[in-house]
């Protein structure tokens, strides 16, 4: 069971490091989060598409992460 979860968690951090870095910035620098504020505040939300499916695996990587590692260190700490 042990060796199932540290391989799953393995696998939650490749997704989480491939989808964090596929995914685009949300800054533009000094100038970027001055100016860009109030477009993030007001602007349009991108609900579909490409960053919508890496938002959503890296929470899903995230929740698995932190559930197996919960898990194994609860596993550990009763040997």
């Amino acid at each position: 069971m042990e060796l199932v979860l540290k391989i799953l968690l393995l696998v939650a951090c490749v997704v989480m490091i491939a989808s964090v870095l596929l995914q685009q910035g949300n800054s533009a620098g000094l100038s970027g989060s001055i100016g860009g504020g109030a477009e993030q505040l007001f602007g349009k939300k991108k609900s579909r598409g490409y960053e919508s499916i890496l938002t959503k695996v890296t929470l899903g990587g995230a929740v698995v992460f932190i559930v197996c590692s919960i898990i194994i260190v609860g596993l550990e700490s009763h040997k």
